[in-house]
């Protein structure tokens, strides 16, 4: 799989076969037929096994991750503000600590976007609990 970097979380591209010279209408319908099927397997395979891990959630979930990742984001900000600080530059276990931050943010991060996703698709079963 392919990864792309964007500015805060990384998207997941499957490298998707794409056949050339296909020019027969009949077999080109056939493909697509195929390579849907295809697809619904994966997505029927993610529902159950993705419910079956995760199980229900509600806002209250999507709360105590987003407040996680925010108290990992101000972590990180909060010690690149303290090296900023500094007169020299900061040592190389410093920044790799900082790494270690905004990693642990960018995670916490990518976790709610694909809770999310997994809402958007029928992968778990979300209920209008009210967050607290």
């Amino acid at each position: 799989m392919a990864t792309t970097r964007t500015s805060n979380f990384r998207r997941t591209a499957l490298d998707h076969f794409e056949p050339e010279g296909v020019s027969d209408p009949v077999a080109q319908r056939k493909l697509r037929g195929q390579l849907e099927q295809i697809d619904y397997t994966a997505f029927a395979a993610s529902r159950e096994v993705v419910a079956a891990t995760v199980g229900r959630i509600d806002a209250r979930d999507f709360q105590r991750v987003a407040v996680s990742a925010a108290h990992a984001r101000a972590r990180w900000v909060k010690e690149a503000l303290a090296l900023a600080d500094g007169v020299h530059a900061p040592a190389p276990e410093q920044v790799v600590r900082l790494g270690q931050l905004r990693a642990a943010y960018e995670e916490l991060a990518e976790v709610y976007e694909g809770l999310r996703r997994m809402v958007e698709r029928g992968y778990v079963a979300y209920s209008q609990a009210e967050a607290r």
